[in-house]
């Protein structure tokens, strides 16, 4: 039997780009819940959703995967 997934949406709406050196860089993604009156976040917050999502990432590739405004789809399951 598979655990429960939470799924939520959030939109990205900040990118905040950071240079650490000569040949590295950093950079801090940051994420809001998106207000749904139907759909996936109806599912886990009956009224507006509310939480942030922040991380730092150093890997440019992936940084690359984020561009503000779009919205992500974040899926919540046990690690084990």
């Amino acid at each position: 039997m598979s655990a429960p997934v939470v799924t939520a949406k959030f939109r990205c709406m900040n990118i905040n780009h950071a240079h650490t050196g000569p040949a590295s860089s950093v950079a801090t993604v940051s994420m809001f819940p998106v207000w749904e009156q139907d759909g996936v976040n109806k599912k886990w917050s009956q009224a507006t959703p509310n939480g942030k999502l922040e991380m730092t990432i150093t890997v440019p590739e992936s940084v690359a995967q984020f561009e503000l405004g779009k919205e992500y789809f974040l899926d919540f399951r046990p690690a084990d």
